[in-house]
């Protein structure tokens, strides 16, 4: 796993820049071909929530592309975060693997 100092780009950044902007559609567009609501998609766009399985799908059909592309984004958001967020990256140092315990 490579681990930078700089953060990946959102699924939120993604579908601002790469796709609103450039279409000239707006949020509201956005989740009215999507089916839910505009504030789903401005949570998503704002970086307050998180993409799921279902609006991954939902996004690869808009947008003609893989879910995969927009979990692959998330997942390596939330991996970076877990690693430089300070409280979470001490929990996580106290893991130790399953063979120094039990051999």
């Amino acid at each position: 796993m490579i681990i930078t100092k700089r953060r990946p780009v959102s699924v939120g950044e993604m579908i601002t820049k790469e796709y609103l902007e450039p279409l000239a559609i707006t949020q509201g567009q956005l989740a009215e071909v999507m089916g839910v609501s505009r504030r789903t998609v401005n949570e998503i766009c704002t970086g307050k929530r998180a993409v799921s399985v279902d609006t991954a799908l939902m996004l690869a059909k808009v947008f003609e592309n893989t879910p995969d592309f927009w979990l692959n984004m998330q997942r390596r958001n939330d991996v970076w975060a877990a690693l430089h967020t300070p409280k979470r990256r001490a929990r996580i140092a106290k893991a130790r693997p399953i063979r120094e315990v039990f051999t």
